[in-house]
């Protein structure tokens, strides 16, 4: 079975989402760093696309990321994977050198905008001279045709960066160069048809005589890494066994019937991953240590939030004021409150008593919320297990949005609009 594109209802969350996100737009947190595509640069991103194999857009004008992504294109296409020829074989556009930097916003590996980065630092130059009259074609190469089976991510090492321009434009620099010799020889300069052959190529593709097209190809080594293919998957391979997770159910009972494959594999919502993740030094929970965290704070509000029903205050003014705060976690039931308190009173009642343990009092998915990548983990490695945690418990508003915008956005339309304007300044206080 084939498990090559999420189901379609998963792609319509993320089209784009117009006025919804206005407040996020407003505070520059929604896809602020776009670059506005009009004009020619239309155009030469749709010879792009039919490079590619793709359609052309229909659209006068559009926003890109910095691998070429457009949300507005997505939409149309009702496809936000539409720059991909399966899940084994995306794509990239650059038309501009402003491209260089800009976050990708929605990366189809965890490692794109490295792999981005990669090119403007070794093809910079080159990149800024093509682009003033022609654009590049991206191929990201893994050298997999096509995937079939959940286990074939495993085939993902080494990815092959090669690089096309429209117009075939190298082509087109050959044979001006051709037509510039031939009319040196002899007494060719008299020519007529030669001249009028070297004016027509200057026209139509400029003075290509001096200017260097060659973009070589490129490599760019993976290790660890998130991808959506399959529905969504985590590749751990750089610890004590790899470790595969799954957040599709349906990919992850398909995956677990392979028996040729020395790794382990897990579904999301197992609790067992956690522990698995700190027996490897993945992670790890310093729990006295965390409840003094404003990561802890946050986490505290979310939930309180989440169980608070007809209150008579803004929710931003509760979250905002501990003592409304305190009231309404008075008013709530015993039960919701041990869930939002859970972590403190265990610790306290620890301090008298070894007897107390953790899972009897300390609400499952906030003590997950509350773990961290392990210390000893590189930067690299802490950002993807960092979007591992949150997809496991996306409690802390402020780490899903750095960590997984897109989940963010999609919880982001679900939240009370007082409870918004908490969210959109615990960010924004923190960038």
């Amino acid at each position: 079975m084939s498990f090559l594109r999420k189901q379609e209802s998963q792609d319509k969350d993320y089209r784009f989402r117009g006025n919804k996100m206005d407040k996020l737009k407003q505070a520059n947190l929604y896809r602020s760093e776009l670059i506005p595509v009009s004009g020619k640069l239309v155009e030469r991103y749709n010879k792009c696309l039919k490079t590619l194999g793709f359609k052309a857009t229909k659209l006068k004008s559009f926003s890109i990321d910095g691998v070429g992504w457009s949300p507005e294109v997505a939409e149309e296409k009702n496809d936000v994977h539409y720059l991909n020829h399966g899940d084994a074989n995306p794509h990239g556009i650059i038309i501009s050198p402003l491209q260089k930097g800009k976050p990708v916003y929605l990366p189809f590996h965890s490692f794109d905008r490295e792999m981005m980065l990669h090119i403007f630092r070794t093809h910079g130059s080159k990149i800024n001279d093509i682009t003033r009259d022609s654009a590049i074609c991206i191929d990201f190469d893994q050298d997999i045709d096509v995937f079939y089976e959940p286990l074939d991510v495993l085939k993902y090492e080494d990815v092959s960066i090669t690089f096309r321009l429209i117009d075939n434009l190298e082509e087109k620099q050959k044979e001006q160069l051709k037509l510039v010799d031939k009319f040196k020889t002899e007494n060719n300069f008299i020519d007529e048809q030669i001249h009028k052959e070297l004016l027509d190529s200057a026209k139509t593709y400029g003075d290509l005589r001096n200017r260097d097209l060659n973009l070589g190809p490129l490599h760019f080594s993976t290790d660890s890494f998130y991808t959506r293919a399959f529905g969504g998957v985590y590749l751990l391979r750089d610890f004590i066994k790899p470790i595969l997770v799954f957040e599709s159910d349906k990919v992850y009972k398909e995956a677990i019937k392979d028996t040729i494959h020395d790794v382990l594999i897990y579904h999301i919502n197992q609790p067992e991953l956690v522990d698995k993740l700190k027996s490897h030094i993945i992670i790890e929970c310093d729990l006295e240590y965390m409840v003094t965290t404003p990561n802890y704070d946050r986490i505290k509000k979310f939930e309180l939030y989440q169980l608070l029903k007809d209150a008579e205050h803004p929710i931003k003014e509760i979250l905002d004021s501990k003592s409304l705060f305190r009231s309404y976690l008075n008013k709530i039931d015993i039960k919701s409150r041990k869930q939002i308190m859970g972590a403190e009173l265990y610790l306290e009642r620890l301090e008298r008593s070894n007897a107390y343990k953790i899972e009897d009092m300390v609400d499952q998915a906030i003590y997950f919320a509350l773990h961290q990548p392990h210390s000893s983990l590189s930067t690299k490695h802490r950002d993807l297990i960092h979007k591992l945690l949150v997809n496991i418990s996306p409690k802390d508003v402020l780490f899903l949005y750095w960590y997984d915008k897109e989940q963010f956005y999609k919880s982001y339309e679900t939240w009370n609009d007082s409870f918004k304007d908490w969210v959109i300044e615990t960010i924004s206080s923190n960038i």
